[in-house]
């Protein structure tokens, strides 16, 4: 199996998680490839989306106005929802916000915020009005240049014909041309951003995604690791998602073969970077299979999972979905067994989690609060750190639980901490023992 690299994103649990070994503060998910710091020096002002006239359609068929951007009258490619409600498209509306404008082109209100909201809905109804009409879709990609979602251009270099041709044999009636024409994507999609924007242009994310649910293993474990290669570009995860691809991740996740499995997880990880995906991922039933995935993968798989499990916790609907899918006995399990070397994951998933009524509930109830404790003693200072984090949301509000932790020693411990631990670890021991007194006056 392919040693896979991590992408490093915002939302990360560990500095880099391996399958060998790894920690969970600041990685990203498992790929194939590594996710290039591409620096664009060259900006430009043409634009690359295809005009009105460049799009080929019968003289009788009339875009609906909700499909045109308002700024450029064009079809959409990207169309995003900002702060008023009103949808443009990403490149046009963030140009204007990046000259300074600060309020909505259409309504002249002005913004309260500056995020953009992917309208996957309008996407969906364009495409299916263009599958409709014969309609050419506009293409990001002209002349060999991309237009970047900040209005900017990337060079785009590589042979499309050969990779048309390729995506084309997905689809082949042919189970050993669709094995081989997956196993190459695989291949081309690992090796730089160019390859994931020419495969994604080309149109091979809906044909990858039906083969996710083919019976052939090795194409299914090709197609879901090309999901996975294509996603560390920004602009094809959007695609993804609008291909309908999470409930067929998630049957592989479920049912796939090891590789295919973990990889699956990883690609989860990938997608929910967007905070609108973590909802989606998480309503998907996915939540189950990645605990699953934690508690009898391989030790990859299990890193895998534990990074998908992190950041789709982030979204506090996917906490309670963590809960009933049985996380906290599988993180009491990876806190015990030292061999299996993933408490600093297990730590800083439950450092997401602990915020959470029902998390915290489940958490006394597994008998965690004593290996807290124990690790206040022992362990790195790290562990130490999120161990004094996790007690603290425990304990808030909760003097049953403060208690608890005073019958069990933590004061001295969480005294030496408060001297010689972390900076965070500082201020969370001392924020404990704070509560800690004022329980003894009561």
């Amino acid at each position: 199996m392919d040693s896979v690299p991590k992408c490093n994103d915002s939302h990360s649990i560990t500095d880099q998680i391996v399958p060998e070994s790894g920690r969970l503060s600041n990685s990203s998910a498992s790929a194939e490839a590594h996710l290039s710091n591409d620096i664009d020096a060259e900006k430009g002002h043409k634009s690359a989306t295809k005009s009105l006239e460049e799009i080929k359609k019968p003289d009788s068929v009339v875009i609906p106005n909700d499909f045109l951007c308002p700024i450029s009258l064009e079809l959409m490619r990207d169309p995003v929802i900002v702060a008023t409600g009103q949808t443009y498209e990403r490149s046009y509306i963030q140009r204007w916000i990046d000259c300074g404008n600060l309020t909505c082109p259409k309504t002249q209100l002005e913004l309260q915020n500056l995020t953009l909201t992917p309208n996957y809905a309008l996407r969906s109804l364009i495409t299916q009005w263009c599958t409709k009409n014969n309609i050419e879709q506009p293409t990001g990609l002209v002349n060999g240049r991309i237009k970047k979602s900040d209005g900017t251009f990337r060079d785009v270099s590589g042979d499309i014909a050969a990779i048309e041709a390729l995506v084309c044999k997905l689809s082949s009636w042919s189970i050993e041309e669709r094995r081989a024409a997956a196993t190459e994507i695989r291949s081309l999609s690992k090796r730089s951003t160019d390859n994931r924007i020419l495969i994604a242009e080309a149109g091979a994310i809906p044909a990858l995604v039906n083969l996710l649910t083919t019976d052939d293993v090795v194409t299914q474990e090709n197609a879901v690791t090309s999901i996975l290669n294509l996603s560390i570009y920004e602009n094809n995860k959007g695609l993804i998602m609008l291909a309908g691809a999470i409930p067929s991740i998630v049957q592989v996740l479920r049912s796939g073969s090891m590789e295919a499995r973990e990889n699956a997880a990883a690609t989860l990880f990938s997608l929910s970077v967007a905070d609108e995906n973590k909802i989606i991922i998480g309503a998907s039933g996915a939540m189950p299979a990645l605990v699953e995935l934690l508690q009898n993968g391989s030790t990859r798989g299990k890193k895998d999972a534990a990074t998908a499990l992190f950041n789709l916790c982030i979204y506090q609907g996917n906490k309670s979905r963590a809960v009933k899918a049985g996380i906290i006995t599988a993180l009491s399990k990876m806190l015990t067994d030292l061999n299996n070397c993933m408490v600093d994951e297990a730590l800083t998933i439950l450092s997401v989690l602990s915020s959470h009524q029902e998390a915290k509930i489940s958490i006394v109830k597994a008998s965690i609060i004593p290996v807290l404790i124990d690790l206040l003693r022992t362990g790195l200072p790290r562990n130490k750190e999120n161990a004094a984090a996790i007690l603290l949301s425990l304990c808030k509000r909760d003097n049953e639980n403060l208690a608890c932790i005073s019958r069990l020693g933590a004061v001295i411990p969480l005294t030496e901490l408060a001297k010689s631990g972390t900076e965070r670890a500082k201020r969370k021991a001392t924020s404990l023992l704070e509560h800690l007194q004022r329980l003894q006056q009561l």
